[in-house]
């Protein structure tokens, strides 16, 4: 009866940890659906509209530099609380902005709140018991996925209430899909409130007294002092190497080939395109010629596909092994890419005037002008850069954003929408199956304890940078290198990440640090 009590308690405080994850999920993806009425309202161009969604990172690459010390500092449980309070200005800040420069300044403080995945899988790794630490270290990247479902299934819900709710405009509704996840963010900081502070952290900070009552939250009585003495001698072999020291060993000749893999996994998760896909979902799915409507059903099929591979990588990662799936799933990634792209290759855009109709008629409903329509009548444009060139010129930064997927959707032709979808979709599941989660798990692994501390924070940044860089500069390549190419290009990182991982990258499934440290650094 007591250990049933100690176990729903560490899992009560692990499940609040990891909803740090489900925060982080809304807050990424809300923006998706914002995007769209952001830019017509303070008519942004292509550069800035990527700005205002990857400013996010560059607010990750700052919270890299301080949380660890800061954990270390206060503790992991203060920490977190004080990320819960970030998460909610970022919200704030963002939802009421008055201008673009407030707005990337709320994105900016909600990526620096980004920094709770680290903190939460650090506080449920020093609370939770060795047998079941994995399964709820695996609840985090869950909740993850499940924070991004709701956020696709909350803009859907506004885009749909817009002709039914007086209040809901063009102008405002993007505040609402910003604005939500403050009940989340409400509702995580009460729960953080609940939770003790990591154990292994009082011990190390000379609180004995407080660790013992932290400890009889989470395990039996009788193994408290014997927790306590553990912790203890493993703090006391463990050796602190100054940060210049580690990155000189970090970076000397032996471990050239633990870098080597870091660096190409980091910058193949990234710039296989995860992030265009994902946090410009309905942009990505307008280029098919679906309605505003659609294209945001869609983006709830993708948090969908997403957690359902997410579910399958975190059973099969300790059965088939990272290779295995790291392989299978590069494969998968240049087959859906090379899917997406030959599907859009062929469209081309018809103003005839079944398209011009159409297009008048939803114009009158999103209150855009249709004069500047006359221009088009009776033109055909071969593929969507010279489509896009002609519309910017004919209707200013206001209109475009809410003109372009009604004109895309009218005038498209020669599109395949099934060969479109089946590779966006087999991509996301290739992802989230694969080099997603694998990524992290090959970084716990492949980096020895020597230079640990300053290894893992490096290969987070070469990733984040890799990701930003897709996130910054989407829009501004659909404008001028065109949808088909730019998911050629992904296919081709894809499939060099796919050559460079088949002659480099071990099978560590079920070996210890020391045993992968022995395959792959060079001896001194």
């Amino acid at each position: 009866m007591v250990q049933a009590k100690i176990s729903n308690r560490v899992t009560q405080y692990s499940l609040i940890a990891a909803f740090g994850g489900f925060v982080f999920g809304l807050d990424a993806a809300n923006i998706s659906g914002a995007i769209r009425y952001v830019s017509s309202l303070f008519e942004l161009d292509s550069i800035q509209q990527g700005t205002v969604v990857g400013v996010a990172l560059l607010g990750v690459i700052v919270a890299l530099f301080f949380t660890g010390p800061l954990c270390e500092k206060l503790g992991r449980a203060k920490v977190l609380l004080i990320i819960g309070f970030t998460y909610a200005l970022s919200s704030i800040v963002s939802a009421s902005a008055l201008n673009y420069e407030m707005l990337v300044l709320g994105r900016f403080i909600g990526g620096v709140a980004f920094a709770s995945i680290t903190v939460s899988a650090m506080y449920i790794g020093e609370i939770a018991p060795p047998e079941t630490r994995g399964k709820f270290v695996s609840v985090n990247q869950f909740m993850i996925g499940l924070g991004l479902l709701l956020a696709f299934v909350v803009n859907y819900f506004f885009i749909q209430s817009i002709g039914s709710i007086s209040w809901l405009t063009n102008e405002n509704i993007w505040r609402f899909m910003l604005g939500a996840e403050l009940i989340a963010n409400a509702v995580w900081l009460v729960l953080l409130w609940k939770i003790p502070e990591s154990p292994r952290w009082l011990i190390s900070q000379g609180k004995e007294d407080e660790a013992r009552k932290a400890y009889a939250q989470i395990i039996a009585g009788g193994n408290v002092e014997s927790f306590i003495t553990s912790v203890k001698e493993s703090l006391n072999k463990t050796t602190k190497r100054p940060i210049f020291e580690q990155l000189k060993d970090l970076f000397s000749s032996r471990f050239k080939m633990v870098v080597f893999i870091a660096v190409c996994y980091a910058i193949v998760q990234g710039a296989t395109g995860m992030n265009a896909v994902l946090f410009f979902a309905p942009m990505v799915f307008e280029q098919v010629g679906m309605s505003v409507e659609d294209t945001f059903m869609q983006t709830i099929v993708t948090g969908l596909v997403g957690l359902l591979a997410t579910i399958i990588a975190i059973s099969l990662v300790e059965k088939l092994g990272r290779r295995i799936l790291t392989l299978a799933g590069l494969s998968l990634v240049v087959v859906a890419h090379a899917s997406t792209w030959f599907g859009f290759s062929q469209a081309n855009y018809v103003f005839n005037d079944a398209a011009i109709s159409q297009i008048e008629m939803q114009f009158e409903v999103d209150g855009i002008s249709t004069e500047t329509l006359s221009s088009l009548k009776g033109k055909t444009f071969e593929d969507d850069v010279a489509l896009k060139s002609a519309i910017g010129q004919v209707f200013n930064k206001k209109e475009l954003p809410l003109a372009s997927g009604t004109i895309i959707n009218a005038t498209i032709q020669g599109v395949n929408a099934p060969l479109v979808l089946f590779g966006i979709f087999a991509f996301l599941a290739a992802f989230n199956m694969s080099i997603g989660p694998i990524m992290w798990v090959i970084f716990s692994e492949v980096f020895p304890n020597s230079v640990r501390s300053v290894a893992l924070p490096f290969a987070a940044l070469v990733q984040t940078v890799s990701s930003w860089s897709i996130q910054q500069f989407f829009p501004w390549q659909l404008d001028n290198m065109g949808i088909s190419s730019i998911f050629l290009i992904y296919g081709g990182f894809g499939l060099v990440g796919l050559i460079v991982m088949w002659f480099t990258l071990p099978e560590t499934k079920g070996k210890s640090i020391e045993e992968i440290e022995v395959m792959l650094v060079k001896e001194s």
